[in-house]
């Protein structure tokens, strides 16, 4: 959902209900990280908001001044983009492969990685498989989810997405695990390309980097 995984609509079979767990934050295991990433040298919190990292480690390099999109966390790595995500709901350990199969569409495919200018693919859990992408051009991204969203004719929930960070996205196929990284503490957004979203009064409803779509702490499975 990121489109299988990931989506809104068609893309993320994302709208599964499973109880997210919320371990402390840091505990992936560089050995067993996508793309042979965690051989930095920043410890084992590395890629934390309690360690950040000098090399793009999450929210590293945020602005404080910046747009809604320049304030999201920046992880650099599989492994930085991991332990972020397991600080709020369980994520350990992290693969290249899904243990119960690859998704028919989505992150795990060419078309997807192609199109969607994304680099690296990591998955976690079993029952509910959280996908974790790694973006090189997240405008290319962002326009890309917008155009499978638009391809869906409106139909979908208006009110689910991808969550976002400035290089990587988070999909699950737990709602609660969606939730989890929504909350201020965790400090990511959900980007929304649906053209019926209309959040309740209070929701944050900022830009994203293309025309139509918005970045939001507002989800409803």
């Amino acid at each position: 959902m990121l489109i299988a995984v990931f989506a809104v609509t068609a893309l993320l079979p994302l709208t599964a209900c499973g109880g997210g767990e919320n371990p402390a934050i840091g505990g992936v295991g560089g050995d067993s990280v996508a793309g042979g990433a965690g051989t930095g040298d920043g410890g084992p919190n590395e890629g934390t908001l309690d360690n950040p990292t000098k090399n793009g480690g999450v929210s590293g390099n945020a602005p404080k001044d910046g747009t809604a999109f320049q304030k999201l966390p920046k992880a650099g790595t599989m492994a930085a983009a991991a332990r972020f995500v397991n600080g709020f709901t369980r994520c350990d350990p992290i693969s290249t492969t899904r243990e119960n199969g690859g998704p028919s569409e989505g992150p795990g495919s060419a078309e997807f990685g192609t199109s969607h200018s994304v680099t690296e693919v990591g998955y976690c859990g079993r029952r509910n498989v959280t996908t974790i992408v790694m973006i090189k051009d997240p405008k290319v991204f962002q326009a890309a989810f917008k155009a499978d969203v638009d391809a869906k004719k409106g139909s979908g929930n208006p009110n689910s997405g991808i969550v976002i960070g400035q290089d990587f996205a988070m999909g699950s196929e737990s709602s609660d695990a969606m939730s989890s990284l929504l909350t201020p503490q965790a400090g990511l957004l959900m980007l929304n390309c649906h053209p019926e979203f209309n959040p309740p009064s209070g929701y944050r409803k900022e830009p994203a980097l293309v025309k139509g779509c918005v970045l939001t702490d507002y989800y409803k499975d």
